[in-house]
């Protein structure tokens, strides 16, 4: 039997995963149902193409050109990297809804620029992941004293 989902009807609490729910292992697929004055991420980018599907809206979206207001049934594309980043937002009167989805690739890497933070999710991805600020990097050389002889 087929798993279905009622993206305009089923109750949700905050974000469904789809694909799962149908047992997707190549797409990821989450429906996100968003309060007035709330959004769904933070402004965020990754490092595989999303896409979004405004089930209910309007949905206003911010990427690095600006601002936009999407409404019902548009479809939008973030690209991999910085040029794709972007958060969604609900400046309406009712509750929005939109699906995101993208392949299922893991590990998955998510760059906050706002809050300069990166998001590794490994191992089943994980969702607490693991949130590094970036100004705490260190070079890849860091703690390999001797990586360099064959003993």
């Amino acid at each position: 039997m087929v798993e279905a989902m009622n993206v305009f009807q089923d109750a949700i609490d905050g974000r469904a995963d789809v694909a799962g729910a149908a047992g997707s292992a190549e797409l990821s697929s989450f429906l996100y149902e968003i309060e007035q004055g709330r959004s769904s991420c933070p402004y965020h980018y990754e490092f595989v193409d999303e896409w979004l599907l405004v089930v209910a809206g309007p949905i206003a979206v911010r990427t690095p050109g600006g601002e936009r207001v999407l409404d019902t049934g548009a479809l939008a594309r973030f690209p991999a990297g910085p040029a794709g980043a972007h958060k969604l937002m609900n400046h309406g009167d009712t509750p929005a809804r939109v699906l995101m989805f993208s392949v299922n690739r893991g590990p998955a890497v998510s760059i906050y620029p706002d809050s300069n933070k990166v998001g590794v999710w490994t191992d089943g991805f994980d969702p607490e992941g693991l949130i590094f600020v970036r100004d705490a990097a260190v070079p890849w050389s860091h703690g390999e004293d001797g990586w360099d002889r064959a003993d």
